[in-house]
């Protein structure tokens, strides 16, 4: 059901799905939704996991809008059967395949006809599942008191194995008043973000109480270290509730853990594991108020999603793949109403490679995305949202097929973006919306492809500007093929109303290797041992190299990257540790490593502290530089009457570059020059040259303005290394004016203001 109250906002209220105390705290309300059950109950415990439920209830549905629900007096659970403190539930549902028995009881299949049906029914009473709308969870399946992942799993052998004991329940939370600060409203167009893991982000810092370290607590720690830094927004790998209690089943080993948490159980429940406190309500509260944190510090928190697939996964591995399945949620719920299956609906319809999608085009799979999303963003206080294989939410098919279409009014893409009013351009209260644009198969590739509103990460800069980095004479980008990307991406952003702001530039991400590891190896190095690896999977075509193994040549390879990215039209995007040249030691894949080699350190060497030092003063002088920032893609015209266009692109000779230079392959130098003076830029004009050749070419410099000269700010070549490598405002070098020849170091970037 879809819980909105106006156009353009989606609500939570008292009458959500879930279960919730009433007003008066006198009784819960559960409220669950399935269109195919035939029964429902709620169980309820008084603890959380190792003992049996102590009542249960049967819901009533209503049959026009499915909606199973049950009104419990608290009164009546502490007097009678003595919950007192938490209450813990779970579902169990019949239907089709599996009938209401009256004689049927737990760990037994009495009723049993299949465990799918040709409609696609799976259900099965003897698992307990988790509500959809749980605004917390008690535990994880799979714990070191619970290690019989069986427990959950249909198909001959399981199906009659009774989960209540281990399974994880929902959690009845009374409301939290916990502030989480006032939002920033900046443009997205002025931020730039840093993606990390949040307990990565902490685990490894000795300067923290060891209690918070890898928490939600420890993270607003950190709040001050990133404002320094100069990020806007941090943007978290999943937070949602995954199952990784299972990680510290065996600490010293990679076996079956789940370090990034790319497999949600519920979209509401922040995840325990992160949380110093793990009382019910303490995970709530705790990221509450680590948003505040932030929030305080004036950056905004962004929150990776995934509503392409879920933790109940797809058909086991040695199964038949018809029969044998995890029910902890939604697929014991209502399967074919949650889950994309094929035409016969025996199967799950795979665009993801991890399980199966999520049914993204059915009103009420979507209702459970809306409604999480404004939870996050309405009581969480979530500034805006990364979604994982982005390009899922945009199917327009529900069974048997799979189809990318922006136009369609009723795929979830719009649907998001039509109800949790994305922040307007210039900036103000909304949140940001930024796709991972491709998934698995079909035409979900879908870089520049995506509905008006919705931000992007560019694989298609990552990738072409790594090549031209890494792989000179091995692949072709023109310098015309640069200027497109430095200026926006106005081919993939430019041809539908979008802006350059709805670029989000990277040179790395979480999956792959780090900004270091970049120009540091020329393969994965994904089969070390403990902590380092070992890591299936990973990308084989990474575009790196090593530099010819020299490490003055690696750091400058790493200082030219991250300038590329900070002076391009666009919002940049770097991971945790890059600004130190943070290692993964080669291991471009570590999803699974929750090791201290792949958590952020806190310590300093001299190369280290040098690139951190770069990467502020680089970050601050695109934060001063609101040129850099354009709110609509660059003019070449002249729009202010000053004899200079707003943008001109140069030949190294000083000369303009015409199509014929920029197209040529042999050519591998290009420069800039952005009028600031139409920006009302603190610069009158902005010069930026790159040299992509491998040995050193003359740049001479064009006209500054009237009266101005050309000052250096930066030059990434080996010789300007150290903590002055980018000067501070007021201090840059002297150049000289028009005509005046510089020679830039191979592979280097030069940045010069006019004054």
């Amino acid at each position: 059901m879809s819980l909105t109250s106006a156009p353009g906002q989606a609500a939570i209220d008292a009458n959500a799905l879930g279960a919730r105390y009433d007003a008066g705290g006198a009784n819960i309300d559960f409220r669950v939704y399935s269109s195919r059950a035939t029964r429902v109950e709620v169980w309820i415990y008084k603890t959380s996991s190792g003992a049996q439920e102590k009542v249960r209830y049967v819901l009533s549905k209503n049959s026009t809008t499915n909606v199973w629900s049950k009104t419990v007096p608290v009164s009546t659970l502490r007097d009678s059967y003595g919950i007192t403190g938490t209450v813990y539930y779970g579902y169990r549902a019949w239907g089709p395949n599996w009938p209401y028995d009256s004689s049927w009881k737990k760990g037994t299949g009495t009723g049993f006809i299949s465990d799918v049906d040709s409609n696609g029914n799976r259900f099965n009473p003897n698992k307990l599942l988790l509500d959809p709308y749980a605004r917390e969870t008690s535990h994880d399946p799979i714990t070191p008191a619970c290690t019989d992942g069986t427990l959950y799993a249909s198909g001959v052998g399981h199906r009659n194995k009774d989960s209540g004991a281990c399974a994880s329940k929902g959690i009845v939370l009374a409301n939290d008043a916990t502030s989480t600060g006032s939002k920033p409203t900046r443009a997205f167009r002025d931020e730039v973000i840093y993606e990390v893991h949040l307990r990565g982000l902490t685990m490894n810092d000795t300067s923290l109480p060891a209690a918070i370290r890898g928490t939600y607590a420890g993270a607003a720690q950190k709040a001050a270290y990133l404002a320094d830094l100069g990020i806007t927004a941090v943007e978290f790998l999943p937070l949602q509730e995954t199952q990784n209690d299972q990680n510290d089943i065996d600490p010293n080993s990679a076996d079956g853990d789940n370090y990034w948490g790319y497999m949600t159980l519920n979209w509401f429940a922040p995840d325990r594991r992160y949380s110093s406190d793990k009382s019910p309500g303490g995970p709530t509260r705790e990221f509450k108020a680590m948003v505040k944190a932030f929030h305080d510090a004036g950056i905004k928190v962004y929150v990776d999603v995934v509503y392409n697939h879920t933790g109940e996964g797809g058909p086991w591995s040695g199964s038949d793949g018809h029969t044998v399945y995890n029910l902890l949620s939604w697929r014991g719920l209502d399967n074919p109403t949650y889950y994309s299956l094929t035409s016969d609906y025996q199967y799950p319809w795979d665009n993801t490679g991890v399980g199966g999608n999520y049914n993204t085009r059915n009103a009420v799979a979507q209702d459970l995305i809306v409604d999480s999303l404004a939870y996050w963003r309405d009581e969480l206080g979530v500034d805006g949202f990364r979604f994982d294989l982005a390009s899922v939410l945009g199917n327009t098919c529900e069974h048997g097929c799979f189809n990318f279409d922006k136009m369609d009014s009723g795929n979830a893409l719009n649907r998001i973006a039509n109800e949790l009013s994305p922040r307007p351009d210039n900036g103000g209260s909304g949140i940001d919306l930024i796709a991972e644009p491709w998934a698995v198969g079909g035409n979900s590739y879908q870089v520049g492809g995506f509905p008006w509103k919705w931000a992007e990460w560019n694989g298609i800069y990552r990738d072409q500007i790594r090549k031209k980095q890494n792989m000179l004479g091995m692949e072709t980008i023109t310098t015309g093929t640069l200027a497109t990307r430095f200026a926006g991406s106005s081919d993939l952003y430019g041809d539908d109303g979008r802006k350059p702001w709805h670029s989000v530039n990277f040179l790395v991400a979480h999956d792959g290797f780090t900004l270091n590891d970049l120009y540091v190896y020329n393969q994965k190095q994904n089969n070390q041992p403990w902590p380092y690896g070992p890591s299936d999977g990973g990308e084989d075509h990474n575009h790196s190299w090593d530099q010819g193994g020299v490490a003055a040549e690696q750091r400058k390879a790493a200082r030219t990257g991250l300038a590329l990215l900070m002076l391009s039209a666009g919002v940049p995007m770097f991971t945790g540790g890059d600004e130190v040249l943070r290692t993964q030691f080669g291991n471009n894949n570590p999803y699974n490593l929750d090791s201290p080699a792949n958590w952020l350190y806190w310590t300093r060497d001299g190369h280290e502290a040098n690139h951190e030092e770069f990467t502020r003063r680089l970050v601050a002088f695109r934060k001063a530089h609101p040129a850099l920032r354009p709110a609509n893609f660059y003019s070449s015209a002249d729009n202010n009457g000053n004899v200079m266009e707003q943008l001109r692109w140069f030949r190294p000779d000083g000369q303009q570059a015409e199509s014929g230079y920029l197209n040529d392959a042999n050519n591998h130098a290009i420069a800039w020059r952005i009028d600031g003076s139409e920006f009302g830029d603190p610069a009158s004009a902005i010069y930026i040259a790159y040299n992509g050749w491998s040995g050193n070419v003359n740049f001479t410099l064009p006209w500054p303005g009237n009266g101005k000269s050309w000052y250096r700010v930066t030059d990434t070549a080996t010789w300007n290394e150290g903590p002055n490598a980018v000067r501070l405002p007021g201090s840059e070098d002297y150049i000289g004016g028009e005509w005046t020849v510089y020679g830039l170091q191979g592979r280097s970037v030069l940045l010069l203001i006019a004054r």
